[in-house]
């Protein structure tokens, strides 16, 4: 360190005056604050002494795209980006076709560099821009990168980058879509044994969103529109400080669209295929009653996975009943729910079946509770097969829906339902799909650090 301090203080003022704010000051705290300047300077020199030298490289120019003449030197122009780092700027050849096809200038090394003709920012800090824009609003990531790297970005530009990379992301998706469509189903992610031992449990549900009424225009009444999100997820165990055993999800990921369930049958596959739908020991679907959730269900998972109604819906249903048939005495209405509920849930779902019937067959039975009474036993009887919570509960399986209840409000509330916030159709999808790339793992993807060899 001495050495590396002494090399400072023999370089240009600037760097002197940086190295002597970190020697003089008074804590540690502002020591870090005062070296992080000094690096960041440091590395701005560096990467723009690289650049420098590789200008100074041979160039091996290409020939014009119009006429096939090649390209002539017009000398070099300078260039200047914003980077994670700060702004950076050097200089480096341009060629022209010397016919003067209408072609404009050509840079070879922007291209080596994985640069496009007018582009401001590098794609790294625009990665880091997006994936904090994944968790708090536009407002609060151009503030956290002005806190985090003294980058002054403004709200507006991260709303662009992320509809940038929101539309890669959608594009991404929709060409998986149409290979899925033409019969070429994707490759299985790769899992350890363990893992791939485990039970693959899918589940579905819906959440609404505060959309503007028009696109463009803030004004206006607020439009609630329902996202479909489903979650699928291996299912581990693990031991909790008690001794207990609970349920761990493992490869988790989302899928979810803003549309209905015939939007989000194909989605939802392709991503069950990719998690192993078709080789998985065992698969269970889980959902509460809603009828989209288990048409899709008999539709395209009946012949792979087993039917879960979610416990606890089915358990407020039950309860519906026992007070729309018993209304006014609360000590029957509850010792029959009570009942029912634990026979529903051991497997007994055949004598609570037989209750509502008989309770049907009684004469006098307002026709209030009739129908009550009447939804109920249709309801269960459609659900006959997703009612055995013993053979469930010994498979390992989950009894109730909560884990895509959870996905709904990490995924959608926690982003999307902020105070005051309402969402254009196009706005919304983009960070959609940024969220979801980012949960499922291929964010990254979106934001290829390494020059294209399309360029």
């Amino acid at each position: 360190m001495p050495c590396l301090a002494e090399s400072i203080r023999q370089s240009d003022p600037s760097l002197q005056e940086l190295l002597g704010a970190v020697e003089n000051a008074p804590s540690l705290a502002l020591m870090v604050l005062a070296a992080w300047r000094l690096a960041r300077t440091l590395a701005v020199r560096v990467v723009e002494e690289v650049l420098a030298e590789r200008a100074q490289q041979p160039t091996e120019w290409l020939t014009c795209p119009e006429c096939g003449t090649r390209l002539q030197s017009k000398g070099f122009v300078w260039r200047h980006l914003m980077t994670l780092l700060g702004p950076i700027s050097w200089q480096r050849r341009v060629g022209r076709c010397p016919h003067r096809c209408p072609i404009g200038c050509v840079a070879p090394l922007d291209d080596a560099l994985g640069l496009r003709p007018h582009q401001r920012t590098s794609i790294e800090l625009k990665q880091v821009a997006c994936a904090l824009a994944v968790f708090v609003p536009f407002e609060t990531t151009a503030a956290l990168l002005s806190r985090l790297h003294t980058l002054q970005v403004s709200p507006g530009a991260v709303w662009h980058w992320v509809q940038e990379a929101g539309q890669r992301a959608m594009d991404w998706l929709q060409g998986e879509l149409d290979q899925l469509e033409a019969g070429q189903s994707p490759a299985e992610e790769p899992l350890d044994a363990q893992t791939a031992a485990q039970p693959l449990v899918i589940g579905a549900d819906g959440v609404r969103v505060p959309f503007r009424p028009e696109a463009g225009k803030p004004n206006g009444r607020t439009v609630w529109r329902e996202i479909k999100v489903a979650i699928l997820a291996r299912l581990g165990r693990r031991t909790t400080h008690a001794g207990q055993g609970v349920h761990r999800l493992e490869q988790r990921r989302l899928v979810a669209v803003l549309g209905d369930i015939d939007a989000l049958r194909p989605r939802l596959w392709l991503e069950a295929v990719r998690q192993g739908v078709l080789s998985a020991r065992l698969v269970a679907w889980i959902s509460d009653g809603g009828r989209g959730f288990w048409t899709l269900y008999a539709a395209r998972f009946a012949d792979y996975a087993t039917g879960i109604l979610d416990f606890y819906h089915a358990a407020q249903n039950l309860w519906k009943g026992a007070a729309a048939w018993l209304d006014g005495r609360t000590k029957d209405a509850r010792a029959w729910f009570v009942s029912a509920r634990h026979r529903l849930r051991h497997g007994k779902a055949d004598g609570v079946l037989a209750d509502i019937a008989a309770a049907l067959a009684l004469d006098g039975l307002p026709a209030s509770a009739r129908d009550t009474l009447t939804n109920l036993y249709a309801y269960l009887e459609k659900h006959r097969d997703h009612l055995d919570y013993e053979k469930f509960k010994e498979l390992g399986l989950p009894l109730g829906s909560g884990l895509v209840e959870s996905a709904c409000k990490w995924l959608i509330q926690h982003r999307f339902k902020g105070v005051g916030m309402r969402w254009s159709e196009e706005g919304f999808n983009h960070l959609l799909h940024l969220r979801l790339a980012w949960v499922n793992g291929r964010f990254d993807a979106l934001f290829p650090l390494e020059p294209s060899p399309n360029l």
